[in-house]
């Protein structure tokens, strides 16, 4: 070797050796760095084991308006306990899956705020849920309070909650609000899609910096009935005065990280680190649009043409048919599941592995990661979960221990506050 290089050129090459059998190895440790070179994950007997002594709780899957637009009142016309191709929801995969209980929302468009039946549909909407457990009352049983939720499941059902997706339904009113709780409702998302009258929207106009004084009596009067106060689809604002307002552990039933994914449907770090000291969890999203950093810029930059379009087009109609051609030409990047899990582990280290939930929003997004196609998948999660070195306790918080817990403690919130 001294008779092939100079002393220079051995000096380099050693250098290089070193920086081979070191610092690679750190830096490849990370396999954030590398989509492409993440493999698929492969679920083994210690994961299903896992995953077996788990309550794994999803925060929102949007079925029954997919049951809806599909005009499949009637069950048997659309049979959800034999396999359903259009769906990501069916009995035989939600068995599969091993889920233990969901909520279900009643979302209705925010547009129903302008012609007067956001309440009406709303009321549909949980009627639809009703109507789906009591036919399917050999899988799936109402829950209403954290120890339903376990009763239930140790039964070997399904334990099956409210979720209201968008204050709109409301109509300004808080004794709709408690009507909505005497029926069922455990969670009320603040906004979706469109500012309101007292709390600003993610995806919509600042009009108020986040809640008015309405707004603030909406979120106590939450806490006083034992509603969980969901924050997702809110503006950080909103988020940050809701958090400062609230008496009771918040939920986000279906957000993910904005550090690593820069869409407003996603938390800050700063709103991240309040959750932790609230108690509250972040129950992560799977869209593709709100996990895979570039698709968020794609989101972002959609959400900007639609507000072109509805500049230069008064017909609802031409906005969204333009529209349609505009997401053709620019298609989503689905990103596999190990994009969700940067997501969670992100939120670990802002605020801690008891701030993390599962709110997958199926039926409700058009673009899946792969390995989370639909309600068969969870066990993937619990396996890259322990490929990630997450211990089997923080992995039973993860899949529904936290979510359970906040729950409880509203509960216990709404009691006290009911006795003052």
């Amino acid at each position: 070797m001294n008779g092939l290089f100079s002393r220079s050129t051995r000096y380099l090459i050693l250098f290089v050796l070193a920086a081979c059998l070191f610092f690679p190895k750190s830096v490849q440790s990370d396999n954030r760095i590398a989509t492409t070179d993440r493999p698929p994950v492969v679920v083994g007997d210690e994961a299903r084991r896992i995953h077996r002594a788990a309550l794994l709780i999803d925060g929102h899957n949007d079925l029954p308006w997919e049951l809806r637009k599909q005009g499949s009142l009637a069950f048997d016309k659309l049979d959800i306990s034999k396999p359903q191709a259009q769906l990501h929801t069916d009995i035989p995969r939600l068995k599969q899956g091993g889920l233990g209980a969901q909520f279900w929302s009643v979302y209705v468009p925010a547009s129903t705020a302008h012609d007067g039946t956001a309440l009406v549909a709303t009321l549909e909407q949980i009627e639809m849920v009703r109507a789906m457990v009591d036919y399917y009352s050999d899988t799936f049983e109402m829950a209403r309070t954290a120890e339903d939720i376990q009763r239930i499941h140790r039964s070997g059902k399904i334990a099956s909650l409210i979720g209201v997706e968008g204050g709109h339904c409301i109509e300004n009113s808080l004794s709709i609000l408690r009507q909505l709780y005497r029926l069922g409702a455990r969670y009320m998302t603040l906004t979706h899609s469109d500012t309101l009258q007292w709390a600003d929207s993610a995806t919509d106009e600042s009009q108020h910096g986040g809640l008015t004084e309405f707004g603030e009596e909406v979120v106590a009067e939450m806490n006083r009935l034992g509603m969980l106060v969901d924050l997702s689809h809110v503006s950080p604002e909103t988020m940050r005065d809701a958090l400062r307002v609230t008496k009771a552990p918040i939920i986000f039933s279906h957000s993910s990280a904005r550090a690593i994914a820069d869409h407003p449907r996603n938390v800050p770090d700063d709103v991240l680190r309040l959750v932790a000291i609230n108690r509250g969890v972040v129950m992560v999203n799977f869209y593709s649009v709100f996990v895979v950093p570039e698709s968020a810029a794609r989101g972002v930059a959609r959400l900007e043409y639609q507000k072109e379009l509805r500049v230069k087009y008064e017909d609802e109609k031409e906005v969204q048919a333009a529209l349609r051609i505009w997401e053709k030409q620019h298609p989503i990047e689905p990103g596999t599941i190990h994009h969700l899990i940067d997501h969670i582990d992100h939120i670990k280290k802002i605020a801690g592995v008891d701030s993390i939930g599962i709110g997958s929003d199926f039926d409700g997004v058009p673009v899946l990661p792969a390995q989370l196609q639909d309600v068969s998948t969870y066990p993937f999660v619990t396996q890259a979960l322990l490929d990630r070195g997450y211990t089997e306790a923080e992995i039973l918080k993860i899949l529904g221990g936290n979510v359970l817990r906040a729950l409880r403690e509203a509960e216990m919130v709404a009691k006290r506050l009911q006795a003052e």
